[in-house]
């Protein structure tokens, strides 16, 4: 029997009331569905009494399958507790754009069904590590060193592989992954990487200097970054979470994982599709 996890961005109505037509179909057909804790306190007693409960951290022991409604951060949620388990993730998107939870509320009865009939295909991801105050950090689509004060800019000086690279003046700096090419980085003008680019991209944030430009270089390297302004602090965000802070002279060394997260995708589509729906590159060149 197929078991599968849900959770949803609680947040949001309509992410919940998605949540419950998936729950209410997977149980029609004898589906063994496990609700996140807080999901499952929102579920009416009748379907509640269907399913069982479980914290996100244990979805992997129970499903062979999670899917999540909200966007892409409630995705990288679950991301983050699954990272580095064999339990695939499939994102339902209740949001605007959605580049990691690609699957639509609208095409939710037929993706239920591909899902069911066992139609679609699980894609390995890439993850990045950083180590603050003696633990290590996770990251599915970047990690991010950005200024802890809203009114000053930080200097930053990268090292790639022990190499001096450059120093950086800006409002921050961010490592992607080529699954988060398409996140922070790209709206801070970095480059479309396709998933399976064995590299990752380093792209300040509103650099002070015009010259400065996102670098991409090969996965197996580390990076190394270094606060070298006066009276500098800076915070280190994995993800969205604030993780930790250093001060000038501190240092921080980002690298790729041993660790990969599983995603669910469409067995009829690529990435190239994607790109295509989610930023109108299949607008008609001819009629311009």
């Amino acid at each position: 029997m197929l078991k599968i996890g849900v959770l949803a961005l609680l947040q949001r109505d309509d992410a919940i009331s998605w949540a419950m037509s998936a729950i209410k179909r997977f149980t029609e057909e004898n589906v063994e569905v496990y609700l996140e804790e807080g999901l499952a306190a929102l579920t009416p007693p009748d379907l509640r009494s269907k399913c069982e409960s479980c914290s996100i951290k244990d979805f992997e022991k129970y499903s062979d399958m999670v899917i999540t409604f909200g966007g892409d951060g409630t995705l990288l949620h679950a991301a983050y507790h699954l990272i580095g388990s064999d339990t695939p993730i499939m994102g339902v998107n209740v949001g605007k754009l959605g580049f990691l939870a690609e699957f639509s509320v609208t095409d939710l009865e037929e993706s239920i069904m591909y899902l069911l009939k066992g139609n679609y295909r699980i894609v390995d991801r890439s993850t990045l590590q950083v180590t603050v105050q003696n633990k290590v950090h996770f990251a599915l689509n970047e990690i991010l060193l950005e200024r802890a004060s809203e009114a000053k800019m930080i200097a930053v000086r990268a090292f790639v592989n022990d190499h001096h690279v450059a120093d950086y003046r800006a409002d921050g700096v961010i490592v992607a992954t080529p699954t988060g090419s398409t996140a922070y980085s790209l709206s801070s003008g970095g480059p479309i990487i396709t998933p399976s680019a064995d590299v990752l991209c380093i792209t300040p944030i509103s650099p002070h200097t015009l010259t400065i430009r996102p670098l991409v270089i090969r996965d197996d390297s580390d990076i190394r970054f270094e606060l070298i302004g006066d009276n500098a602090s800076a915070q280190i965000v994995a993800d969205g979470r604030i993780i930790g802070q250093i001060n000038k002279s501190d240092s921080i060394t980002i690298k790729k994982s041993e660790y990969i997260v599983k995603l669910v995708k469409r067995a009829d589509s690529t990435y190239y599709d994607m790109l295509r729906e989610k930023l109108l590159w299949s607008v008609d060149a001819v009629k311009f």
